[in-house]
């Protein structure tokens, strides 16, 4: 256990966050595959604190059945009415029942950049320097708009937090900001927590005011300066959502890329935090990597491919192909235009052509589907073909039913398996066969009608038309030519 564990991690999330101009409520709006809390709950773990507690208030049902659903542990304290941070904190500190014993780290729920790693080093300067409050700040190109940091010249402790509106041109100088993350001394914090007024603009109880009643009882006010002045920036509406995605896409692509992967074009990929890779993935142009999806060494997916929950294996290639909850085999091949729906599962050198859907299908090693096909709700055992324009017909308005197709079989073009239906081993389908029984192995089935042809059908049944005339014409130069 880290000697710079927290007692506890406290994440402010009870804001309506009115500038989204939605109805989901603003820390569960998504980016990379993750809520903004979600984002700064995931951050919080890394430290391993004792207690994990996110502040809830707008529309908290919601988003305690988030916390719950997705980060379960994770304890949640209400504020039914949003009359400050330093309010929300107290209220966090009362779901605990008593006051923590060590360091509370203090965070905002709408700061998804915010790293791990970052916490961490805030944590262990809290630590080193015997700080009685530690506050995260960072160095920025544009400090309008935010409250600056002064220090002391000679000691470097910190002195005070000054609003722009309030600062001199001198404090307007200073590019070092506070980022609204602190790090506590527990018993200090609650005892400061006590003291702070709220006879501001706003009525409310600031955590901010904590620094300064701290300082003046004669206790240190320290820094941690964050490596990054991006992992700060707070999500307040859509333009910040967008310009948060790209900076996390951009982290996550150049992660993957330093170890080992190839992205073509990072501008126009997308990859949600929870994809994994191993060296030597290629990821094309276009291309959308989704949920829990991994692609093992030498995968090559893309261009123009989205793929969710899906497993690509070493040296498979995946091409234009949306892919949902997918497996696909060692070596295989996918697309160009296929999809892939919840429950395939690919072999080993298997083939999903063009225009091919797949549902609820396990395709045997070395088996092909080569194009213009559906093939759901079946098994298709190893180095069969299936021909083009095939359709497992698996529902009968009221049930989804199974086929089942054995190995080294050649299924015709233009046939329908009608389950539930089997065909055996090296069996051979006909073309244009609608196949309603079962196929023993060996067997040729041939389900279709005899073809009769009706001579002069064209010219009695659709006279002058373009096709009686050709129908004449063709006749005639074959008469001349006997």
């Amino acid at each position: 256990m880290s000697a710079n564990r927290p007692a506890a991690v406290v994440v402010l999330a009870a804001g309506e966050g009115t500038r989204m101009k939605s109805k989901t409520p603003k820390v569960l709006h998504e980016i990379c595959g993750r809520s903004l809390v979600g984002h700064v709950v995931s951050a919080a773990r890394e430290l391993d604190p004792e207690h994990l507690v996110v502040v809830v208030g707008h529309a908290s049902e919601q988003v305690k059945g988030h916390l719950t659903e997705q980060y379960a542990g994770t304890r949640t304290a209400y504020q039914a009415e949003q009359n400050g941070t330093g309010h929300a904190v107290r209220m966090a500190l009362e779901e605990l029942g008593r006051t923590p014993d060590g360091t509370v780290v203090v965070v905002c729920g709408d700061t998804p950049l915010l790293s791990g790693e970052t916490l961490t080093a805030l944590a262990a300067t809290h630590a080193a320097d015997g700080n009685a409050v530690t506050v995260l700040t960072a160095e920025v190109p544009d400090s309008t708009g935010y409250g600056r940091i002064v220090r002391d010249s000679a000691t470097g402790t910190v002195t005070a937090i000054v609003e722009h509106k309030d600062a001199t041109d001198e404090q307007r100088a200073i590019r070092e900001i506070n980022s609204g993350v602190f790090a506590f001394d527990g018993q200090l914090l609650a005892d400061a927590l006590g003291k702070v007024r709220t006879d501001n603009s706003q009525g409310e109880e600031y955590l901010t005011d904590v620094l300064g009643i701290l300082r003046e009882a004669g206790h240190r006010v320290g820094a941690s300066v964050a490596g990054d002045h991006r992992e700060i920036l707070g999500i307040n509406n859509r333009v910040q959502l967008a310009e948060a995605r790209k900076l996390l896409n951009e982290r996550l692509l150049d992660r993957a890329m330093m170890a080992g992967v190839t992205v073509v074009d990072p501008a126009s990929v997308l990859v949600d935090v929870t994809v994994t890779f191993e060296r030597d993935a290629i990821v094309h142009p276009g291309t959308q990597l989704l949920g829990a999806t991994h692609l093992a060494e030498g995968a090559e997916v893309g261009p123009n491919s989205r793929l969710k929950d899906t497993v690509v294996g070493e040296g498979a290639r995946v091409d234009n192909t949306v892919a949902d909850t997918a497996v696909v085999g060692e070596g295989a091949a996918v697309g160009p235009f296929a999809y892939l729906r919840p429950g395939t599962k690919l072999g080993v050198k298997s083939k999903i052509g063009a225009y091919v859907e797949t549902k609820n299908a396990a395709i045997g090693e070395g088996t092909k589907v080569p194009h213009l096909s559906y093939v759901g709700d079946a098994t298709i055992g190893d180095y069969t073909n299936i021909g083009a324009a095939s359709v497992f017909v698996n529902y009968d308005g009221e049930a989804k039913h199974h086929t089942t197709i054995g190995s080294h079989c050649r299924t015709g073009s233009d046939n329908m398996f009608v389950a539930p239906v089997t065909v055996g081993d090296g069996a051979y389908t006909a073309a244009g066969s609608v196949i309603t029984k079962d196929v023993p192995a060996g067997s040729l089935a041939v389900a279709r009608g005899q073809q009769r042809n009706i001579e002069g059908w064209v010219a009695r049944k659709r006279p002058g038309s373009a096709a009686a005339q050709a129908a004449q014409e063709s006749t005639e130069q074959v008469a001349e030519g006997n």
